[in-house]
């Protein structure tokens, strides 16, 4: 279950909403929304050392485990964070390139 203690909330640097920051499997940093969702995609617990763990659910994975509890990833909730492009972008040109061969 999440703690209730605000000793590792912080603040977003873009919208200012309070977020716990987690480490994934692959050592990065990941910010979650503080307090358990239901709708979350996320899998946070605390490891022996104290640090904030999170792992995403998977097909192999999908339940919770142990002592992890359900969290939103606050990318997925920030009102400033950039959106991806829902297309590609198109290609303006291609450059020329001179064709002269094998050069020894």
């Amino acid at each position: 279950m999440a703690s209730n203690s605000p000793h590792d909330v912080s603040n977003c640097q873009r919208c200012g909403a309070p977020i716990r920051w987690t480490v994934t499997a692959h050592q990065q940093r990941q910010a979650v929304n503080p307090d358990p969702d239901p709708n979350g995609n996320t899998a946070v617990y605390t490891d022996g050392t104290g640090r904030l763990r999170s792992r995403g659910l998977t097909a192999e994975r999908p339940a919770l485990e142990h002592l992890e509890w359900l969290a939103m990833p606050h990318a997925a909730t920030c009102p400033r964070q950039p959106r991806r492009r829902a297309q590609p972008r198109r290609r303006a040109g291609v450059r020329a390139v001179r064709s002269q061969g094998w050069q020894r």
